[in-house]
């Protein structure tokens, strides 16, 4: 499969096609809903995904996943290592790092904006300082370059049917909705690592604090200030998904059911949190395989409806929309996370 991919995109350089190889063995790995949905694109855009997350992966693990007891000063030289190879990939075009290299071709390739990564990188390097956020507005700060810009920088990749910037909105939207779902998920793991992720004054607002999420993650006891401060939380996300789904409706119909899928899939940590009793503290919660599975399929199946329709009439084309009818929630949530 990885062949075929890359020579539907073109990509005959051995070492660029090597490049690409470790930026899908990054996302498989690393990213396995996102992996999933990738494959129900077109063959010949899936290399970009994989660049574009295997690069975000490879900050990830900087920041969270070096070897136990590494220390702040190592993170921040791999985080500066890691800028200026980003640089000279993008003012060269190319780089002697792999997922530098594949990241800078994907840029160049589909005219990316340089500062969606840079915008990146700043938000990485604010983890190795940064552990906790007092309100919901510093954590939409934060986000705008941890998961707004990576909506952002894939929109050239998906393509849409209208003028892009009426599209950027909903993508940022989503790709915040998609980290609030993992920050859900990940509350006991990250709180091992010295960060919460949840806002300082939601938390305070149902009695809970650092000190009682630690006591609750070490004795392993639920505590229902925690529970409702995390259903909160939830409804919070869901909000998000609801102002980022008309967004699909933007992309060109051959990404729709990537696009959607993934939605449906991290939508569905919020269902699977939920029904683990809320114990983010004490276990991960997951999306099953066969959920996973049924609804890949139905991916598919929409994969196979455009497909017909493609052969059998022009792609139709979506009317753009006017910024003035774009759905308020939309347009806030994009304006909050910038």
């Amino acid at each position: 499969m990885t062949d075929r991919e890359l020579d539907a995109a073109g990509i005959t350089d051995p070492a660029l096609r090597a490049a690409y190889r470790h930026c899908r063995a990054l996302n498989a790995r690393h990213g396995r809903t996102y992996f999933l949905a990738t494959r129900l694109l077109p063959v010949e855009r899936r290399p970009a995904v994989h660049a574009l997350y295997g690069f975000a992966r490879w900050a990830d693990d900087i920041v969270d996943s070096l070897a136990p007891g590494t220390g702040a000063g190592a993170r921040v030289r791999a985080l500066t290592r890691l800028q200026e190879e980003l640089e000279e990939g993008l003012r060269r075009g190319g780089s002697e790092e792999p997922v530098a290299h594949a990241l800078a071709d994907t840029a160049r390739r589909y005219a990316i904006d340089h500062v969606h990564f840079r915008d990146f990188m700043t938000a990485m390097r604010s983890d190795l300082t940064v552990t906790a956020y007092p309100t919901y507005a510093d954590l939409r700060a934060y986000m705008h370059g941890s998961a707004a810009v990576i909506g952002l920088q894939m929109l050239p990749v998906l393509g849409t049917v209208a003028p892009r910037e009426e599209a950027e909105p909903y993508a940022a939207a989503l790709g915040v909705a998609f980290q609030l779902s993992n920050f859900l998920r990940d509350v006991g793991e990250d709180l091992d690592r010295g960060r919460v992720y949840l806002p300082a004054d939601l938390l305070a607002g149902h009695g809970v604090d650092r000190e009682l999420l630690v006591r609750s993650r070490a004795t392993g006891r639920p505590d229902r200030r925690i529970t409702a401060a995390l259903r909160e939380f939830a409804e919070l996300t869901r909000g998000v998904y609801r102002a980022a789904m008309p967004g699909v409706d933007l992309l060109e119909a051959v990404s729709r059911p990537c696009i959607r899928t993934a939605a449906v899939l991290y939508g569905g940590i919020l269902d699977a949190v939920a029904r683990d009793g809320w114990a983010v503290l004490h276990r991960r919660s997951v999306v099953s395989r066969r959920r996973r599975a049924v609804v890949a399929a139905d991916g598919l199946v929409r994969v196979a409806a455009v497909r017909l329709r493609t052969r059998a009439q022009p792609p139709a084309r979506t009317r753009a929309l006017p910024a003035a009818v774009l759905p308020a929630a939309a347009v806030r949530s994009a304006e909050e996370v910038a």
